[in-house]
């Protein structure tokens, strides 16, 4: 393994948990929790069911489900993670699945989806009259991604949606947008993913690796707090309430 390589092995292993998941996950749990109590969620591009398990401990009542396009949401299933495991594209299983939801979760999914309306459609038809649909996606203008550059991200996002257009979108479907937030969704990631990506451009990053990416994730997380009230914020969140049919 050359020196670029280990570099960016060493940076995998920083990355991998940037901020505490399972907190993160119950506080997504808990902004749902301010608009409905569900009997049913379906977690979209679940994986192995991180989400649905975490939540579970704010909602212990509610009956969590998973879809995927990999054979992680199976494995989910059989830990316990979900009750059901769907395994495929959300637009090819909506009619199957039609009305069946309160609660719908689409975290950093909506951006790396072939069309961001063709998702938002079957999610509606999934989600029962009345239901929540709770999206989070990266802020396409934040002040990192135009200080860093936009290659960073990897895998890079195939559309860059502003709240804006996603809140005109989604009340042009059939929504009502109840919540916005461009600060709890903040990933305090950015300076330790850029700084990876340029280790693994420099060939005798590999000894500084750890210390370097260890320093920068520290940094992110103590800065978390008052970044994630700038424009420097990296991801926002809509939570949208699905109209009745007329």
């Amino acid at each position: 393994m050359d020196a670029a390589h280990a570099a960016a092995a060493q940076a995998e292993k920083v990355l991998a948990a940037p901020h505490p998941a399972a907190r993160r996950h119950r506080a997504r749990a808990r902004a749902m929790g301010r608009f409905t109590e569900p009997e049913s969620w379906l977690d979209i591009d679940t994986g192995h069911g991180d989400f649905p398990a975490a939540a579970k401990e704010v909602h212990p009542y509610t009956a969590f489900d998973g879809l995927d396009r990999t054979e992680r949401v199976e494995w989910g299933r059989a830990a316990g993670r979900v009750e059901e495991a769907h395994r495929g594209l959300l637009a090819d299983l909506a009619p199957k699945l039609a009305g069946r939801y309160d609660a719908l979760s689409m975290f950093h999914y909506l951006e790396r989806s072939a069309d961001p309306r063709i998702e938002l459609i079957a999610a509606r038809t999934v989600l029962r009259p009345g239901g929540h649909l709770m999206i989070e996606v990266p802020v396409p203008e934040s002040r990192y991604a135009r200080l860093l550059g936009k290659g960073w991200i990897r895998p890079e996002p195939h559309h860059r949606i502003p709240l804006t257009a996603l809140r005109r979108e989604l009340e042009s479907l059939g929504y009502t947008v109840v919540a916005t937030d461009r600060r709890q969704p903040h990933i305090p990631l950015d300076l330790t993913a850029g700084l990876a990506v340029a280790l693994g451009r420099i060939r005798a990053a590999a000894r500084l690796a750890i210390p370097l990416l260890a320093a920068a994730a520290l940094a992110d997380r103590l800065l978390a707090p008052v970044v994630s009230r700038t424009r420097f914020s990296n991801a926002y969140r809509i939570i949208a309430r699905r109209n009745p049919d007329t």
